[in-house]
């Protein structure tokens, strides 16, 4: 983790974010000999099929089994309920 001076990252703030969001270093912002913040990397940005991948191992072992036949089913004599509704 780096540390900064508040003045030095007013003058290379471009290079220090650059330095947290692509090479994922933690620098801590120091003024007058006290730390008064942390920059940290955000989260990594993954799309749905990545995010998705791992579905399969949350769910029991027969779960895939009668999945199309269950979606293809309507209960149309259930009312669709409004979620805002108090």
């Amino acid at each position: 983790m780096k540390s900064i001076t508040v003045t030095e990252f007013s003058r290379k703030i471009r290079k220090v974010l650059d330095m947290v969001e692509y090479r994922g270093e933690e620098v801590v912002l120091v003024r007058n000999k006290h730390n008064i913040a942390k920059i940290v990397p955000g989260a990594p940005h993954l799309t749905a099929m990545e995010a998705m991948a791992d579905l399969y191992r949350t769910l029991p072992d027969d779960a895939g089994e009668t999945w199309e036949s269950d979606s293809r089913i309507s209960n149309s004599s259930e009312e669709v309920r409004d979620p805002w509704a108090s």
